[in-house]
C-alpha cells in the first residue's frame, strides 16, 4: 500500500458557504424526496423503493469532490450523487413512475437511475456488475489522456462477490485511475457484518491487491469529502486506483421489500439516529460557522417537501410510454421476428381493444 499523507485542515480553505449550503441543501432535499416516494409505494402508487437514511453524507461529500468529467457508477443507493449533480425533481419522479419521460421507457425498476448527461452511468439490479465495468471505464479514461475518474459505489454486501475482486486486481495490474467507494452501513440487506466476514471491514481487502486504502467516517460529509478529494488527486496525478471504505448505518429498511424490525432492535436504531445522523451533525456545522439559522431551516424543509410533492403530482399524471417501445433499442435494424410479433400485436389490440386498451400509454413512438 502506498502511504497517504494528508492535511487534516485542507477542506476548510477549499470549501465556500456556496458548496456547503448546496451539500445540506442537497441532504434535506435527498431526505424529503424519500419520505414521500417510500410512503407513496406504500400507498401502491409506485412498485418499489429504496432510501438513503443515515448515508446521506456518502452521497454528497463524495459529489462535491468530483467534476462532471467524472464517470459515475452506482449501486441503487447514490441517488444523491445524481441530485448534487443537478439531476431535477421531475426527472427522479418520471424515473420512479415508469412514464412517458422516463429515460429508460418504462424497463428499470424504480431507484434504477441513469443520466447521459450527468456522466451517471444507469444502475443494474444485479449485485456487483458495476464494479468490474468501473475499472474498464477508469482504463478507456486513461487510454484516452482523460483527467478524469471513474467512481464505483457499492455497499459492503457486494464486496463478498467475485466481481468485486476481479475488479480489483484488474484496476491495480492497469494502473487504471478509479475510485472503489464502499458503503459499509453495517448490513447486507438481513446480514450483519460481524456474520459476512472476519477479516478488519473492507479497507483490508485493498492492501491485498497493493492499492492505496482509506477508510473514512461515512457520517461526516467533510471527511467525505476529503478522502474523496483525495482519491481522486491520487487517481489523477499518480494513475492509480484507491479503495475507500465510509462506515456508515443504514437508518432504513433496505428497501419496501424488506422490514429490518426482523433482524436488529428499535434500540439500536435509535441509538444511531440519536448519534450519528449525517444531516443533523452537519447542520450543526454549517451553522457553527454562521451560514444557517433555525429559520431558515424550517423554511427550507417545508420548501423542499413542497418541491417534491410538486413533482411528485407531475409525474403521476403522465402517460406510460408508448407499447411500440417493448420492441425499441435493442436492435439497430429490428430483425424479421420482432417486426412480425409487433404486427400480431397490433393485430390482437386492434381486434380485441376492451382486452388491450393503450388508454394509458402515450401515442405510438
Amino acid at each position: 500500500m502506498h502511504p497517504l499523507t494528508w492535511d487534516g485542515a485542507a477542506w476548510l480553505e477549499q470549501l465556500d458557504k456556496e458548496t456547503l449550503l448546496k451539500m445540506y441543501k442537497n441532504m434535506v432535499l435527498l431526505n424529503s424526496m424519500d419520505i414521500v416516494l417510500y410512503e407513496a409505494q406504500r400507498q401502491g402508487r409506485i412498485s418499489f423503493y429504496m432510501t438513503s437514511y443515515g448515508e446521506e453524507a456518502t452521497h454528497m461529500g463524495s459529489a462535491a469532490a468530483l467534476t462532471m468529467e467524472d464517470v459515475v457508477y452506482g449501486q441503487y443507493r447514490e441517488a444523491g450523487v445524481l441530485m448534487y449533480r443537478d439531476f431535477s425533481l421531475d426527472e427522479f419522479m418520471n424515473q420512479c413512475y415508469s412514464n412517458d419521460l422516463d429515460y429508460g421507457k418504462g424497463r428499470q425498476m424504480p431507484v434504477h437511475y441513469g443520466s447521459r448527461a450527468h456522466n451517471f452511468q444507469t444502475i443494474s439490479s444485479p449485485l456487483g456488475t458495476q464494479i468490474p465495468q468501473a475499472a474498464g471505464s477508469a482504463y478507456a479514461l486513461k487510454q484516452a489522456g482523460k483527467q478524469a475518474v471513474a467512481i464505483c459505489f457499492f455497499g459492503e454486501g457486494a464486496a463478498s462477490e467475485g466481481d468485486f475482486h476481479a475488479a480489483l486486481n484488474i484496476a491495480a495490474t492497469t494502473e487504471a485511475p478509479v475510485i472503489f467507494f464502499c458503503r459499509n452501513n453495517g448490513y447486507a440487506i438481513s446480514t450483519p457484518a460481524k456474520e459476512q466476514y472476519r477479516g478488519d471491514g473492507i479497507a483490508s481487502r485493498g492492501h491485498g491487491y497493493g492499492m492505496d486504502t482509506i477508510r473514512v467516517d461515512g457520517n461526516d460529509v467533510l471527511a467525505v469529502y476529503n478522502a474523496v478529494k483525495e482519491a481522486r488527486r491520487i487517481a489523477v496525478e499518480k494513475g492509480r486506483p484507491v479503495l475507500i471504505e465510509a462506515l456508515t448505518y443504514r437508518m432504513s429498511h433496505h428497501s419496501t421489500s424488506d422490514d429490518s424490525a426482523a433482524y436488529r432492535s428499535k434500540q439500536e436504531l435509535a441509538e444511531w439516529q440519536k448519534r450519528e445522523s449525517p444531516i443533523a451533525r452537519f447542520r450543526r456545522y454549517v451553522e457553527s460557522r454562521g451560514f444557517w439559522s433555525e429559520e431558515e431551516d424550517v423554511a427550507y424543509r417545508k420548501e423542499a417537501r413542497a418541491d417534491v410533492l410538486k413533482a411528485f403530482a407531475k409525474a403521476e399524471k403522465r402517460k406510460k410510454p408508448s407499447v411500440t417501445h417493448l420492441f425499441t433499442d435493442v436492435y439497430d435494424d429490428v430483425p424479421q421476428h420482432l417486426q412480425e410479433q409487433r404486427a400480431e400485436l397490433e393485430r390482437l389490440m386492434a381486434e380485441y381493444p376492451e382486452h388491450y386498451t393503450t388508454d394509458d400509454y402515450a401515442a405510438k413512438a
